[in-house]
């Protein structure tokens, strides 16, 4: 998978996060050209979401889908701050707990793809969210980490 499908397909994650309805509303665009923006066809693959219409509908998604993309693509990570709105509740021990339900779900998920030999897009979208949810939770607890130790980790 090149870069721009890569910024496609965390763009339709996005889209789907907030609602369709609520990115036209957030965005001012329309159903048809947020489409395009995140369309695998040949004709739109040089097309993809302005930068300003990603803050204005990332600002009300549950995750920064498609900056988390925009950092991974340069080997960034991305981390909110102590009054950042997804700053996580509770501490070490209770991300420890968290991580390992996650994996479970995710494990669990796998499982059931795999059982017929072939994982369908369906459920490669299943596994992307359970991934996505770990690594949430990971970030929560690395934020959990610097805050105890009062240093931000390095990579």
């Amino acid at each position: 998978m090149g870069i721009g499908d890569y910024l496609k397909k965390h763009t339709e994650t996005l889209v789907k996060d907030v609602g369709i309805e609520a990115a036209c509303e957030l965005s001012g665009k329309s159903k048809a050209t947020l489409g395009r923006y995140y369309s695998d066809a040949e004709e739109h693959s040089d097309r993809f979401m302005p930068i300003d219409t990603v803050a204005a509908i990332e600002a009300a998604a549950r995750y920064p889908h498609v900056t988390s993309a925009l950092a991974e693509i340069s080997g960034h990570t991305i981390t909110a701050g102590p009054e950042g709105r997804n700053s996580p509740s509770g501490g070490v021990n209770s991300d420890v707990i968290a991580l390992s339900q996650r994996f479970a779900m995710l494990m669990a998920e796998y499982q059931q793809s795999i059982q017929d030999g072939i994982i369908t897009v369906n459920e490669a979208k299943r596994l992307l969210r359970e991934t996505l949810a770990l690594q949430q939770v990971l970030i929560d607890m690395k934020l959990h980490l610097e805050d105890e130790t009062g240093t931000p980790g390095q990579f």
